[in-house]
């Protein structure tokens, strides 16, 4: 599995979406995506691509495309 597909796997499975949708997400589009969804996404991504994401990008982190800025801050190659 690539780190794309990862990364948008991630996102559906947090959310309970399909893919298609997944990938037009953003901060409080869906009610899933709440503080609490929010922080349960962050940890999401941060164990399958084994990385900390700081205080400052996580709260950047307002949609899919946002995370892909801020992931290739990690060395993730999205």
């Amino acid at each position: 599995m690539t780190a794309s597909e990862k990364y948008l796997q991630t996102f559906a499975e947090t959310f309970g979406v399909e893919a298609v949708e997944a990938a037009q997400l953003e901060y409080q589009s869906i009610q899933e995506w709440d503080s609490v969804g929010h922080m349960s996404l962050i940890a999401a991504l941060e164990d399958a691509f084994g990385i900390m994401l700081d205080t400052d990008d996580i709260i950047d982190f307002s949609s899919f495309a946002k995370g892909k800025e801020i992931l290739q801050k990690y060395n993730v190659g999205l």
